[in-house]
């Protein structure tokens, strides 16, 4: 394996572990967050990140979605968020910089009877510009684009118990590749 390549797929596991980090449960919680944020960005562009995901991820939404204020579930219900990648792209790679697309599907939605937000899935893109600090890649900028999104398979939807008790079950992953 040529060197160029090697560090071309260090940015490219970096940005699929980021894209699973920023896909949970925890984005939805301020101080988990804010830890996320402050552990994945470059320095240069924290402030900025945890900015936009404040907004993005907003006491409101939270409440459109079901959670209470602060990301909350209620009782007898189980909140699902899990990203997972299904394939990287480099658009640019130096050295120093990288941008990279990760390719993901994803269950998002909270499981228990009732839901008014039921668990589906989704499939998304997310673009995320990397800048090489302190020996690791690091996020400058993400922008998440929909699609590409396969034709539907043909398995039986599960009910929510059986959602809930397999979220329980199958912890999610904190990398991806």
């Amino acid at each position: 394996m040529i060197l160029g390549q090697s560090a071309e797929q260090g940015a490219q596991s970096a940005a699929a572990n980021y894209a699973v980090a920023l896909g949970g449960t925890g984005m939805f919680d301020a101080d988990q967050r804010h830890e996320i944020i402050d552990t994945i960005s470059a320095a240069s562009a924290r402030g900025d990140l945890q900015d936009a995901y404040d907004a993005d991820y907003s006491p409101q939404l939270n409440e459109n979605i079901g959670l209470d204020a602060e990301g909350g579930v209620p009782e007898g219900y189980t909140f699902v968020n899990r990203t997972m990648p299904v394939g990287t792209s480099v658009t640019t790679y130096s050295t120093t910089t990288a941008e990279i697309a990760v390719w993901c599907t994803g269950l998002f939605g909270i499981a228990g009877v009732d839901s008014q937000n039921p668990v589906r899935t989704t499939w998304f893109t997310l673009h995320l510009s990397l800048a090489w600090e302190n020996g690791d890649w690091r996020v400058v900028s993400t922008e998440q684009t929909d699609g590409p999104t396969p034709v539907g398979g043909d398995s039986v939807v599960s009910g929510a118990d059986e959602i809930a008790e397999a979220v329980e079950e199958y912890g999610g992953f904190t990398y991806a590749r």
